[in-house]
């Protein structure tokens, strides 16, 4: 039996994970024989355990109850809760992670695997003032930043194709310097050996086939992946069949895009105060 491992250091909802899994192999029962005690199905034990699905305190509190740990797990169910990162969204790291290409589209910011440190800072330093998120988990976000670029110096690197909306770039985020760095950025990744960035010009119009960020990943036995996030959730898709009509979208999205010659060019431009 395939038993994904757990890095407790990676989430709240993997610490929690990890400690579920721990006590049920304690008392020797099967996803099963815990669900059949806590009132619910072992698909369900399965999800908590891995990350995939945060628990409830209905579900911790029960848990407590077949455990006899007090009020413990319902109490570090709150901290999972509170969380930066919407349901759905650690599970997709895992595969980014591993993945040997990546392809992404995203629309009004710059995407997480291109942000410069202090343009995550300034990006989550309004979601707080806007009572979006507390100030804790905007630190949350601005240190998963730097642990996603990792992806960019694992070997053998990944295949990373970025095409950004041109309001990615029109908007601004934080001071002038902040900008500018994040220019810069944007300029040194175009440079790797593994890397592609183009720009969707405003001048698209309908021809854009995408209105909402979606990534793309090939993983190395060539299965596809899909994500997609609405305000409160992302939804990993692994069924090709759903997953290669926006792998063809993305096709024609780079195709009616500016070359990274030109989308660099307009970078540069911008970087230089020019219109």
């Amino acid at each position: 039996m395939n038993r994904k491992e757990l890095n407790p250091e990676e989430s709240p909802s993997a610490r929690f994970g990890q400690r579920l899994r721990t006590l049920r192999d304690e008392r020797g029962w099967t996803q099963d024989e815990l669900a059949s005690r806590v009132g619910c199905s072992g698909t369900h034990i399965s999800a908590v355990e891995t990350g995939r699905r945060p628990p409830t305190r209905r579900f911790a509190a029960s848990l407590d109850r077949v455990f006899g740990t007090g009020d413990s797990l319902e109490r570090q169910s709150q901290a999972v809760r509170q969380t930066a990162l919407i349901e759905g969204f650690p599970e997709y790291l895992t595969h980014e992670a591993r993945a040997a290409e990546i392809r992404l589209y995203d629309v009004g910011v710059i995407p997480g695997l291109l942000q410069t440190p202090e343009y995550a800072a300034a990006l989550e330093a309004d979601a707080v003032r806007r009572g979006a998120i507390t100030p804790e988990q905007a630190n949350e976000r601005v240190e998963l930043v730097a642990k996603r670029q990792n992806t960019l110096v694992r070997f053998p690197p990944p295949l990373i194709v970025a095409i950004l909306d041109e309001g990615c770039i029109r908007r601004p985020m934080g001071t002038p310097s902040v900008m500018d760095d994040q220019f810069a950025r944007l300029l040194q990744f175009a440079e790797l050996p593994n890397t592609v960035l183009q720009i969707a010009p405003f001048s698209m119009g309908a021809r854009r086939p995408f209105s909402l960020p979606v990534t793309v990943l090939t993983m190395p036995d060539r299965s596809l992946l899909s994500y997609a996030e609405s305000t409160h959730r992302g939804h990993l898709e692994r069924e090709s069949t759903f997953v290669l009509p926006i792998l063809a979208a993305y096709h024609q999205l780079q195709a009616e895009a500016l070359s990274q010659a030109a989308s660099v060019a307009m970078i540069s431009q911008l970087r230089k105060g020019t219109p």
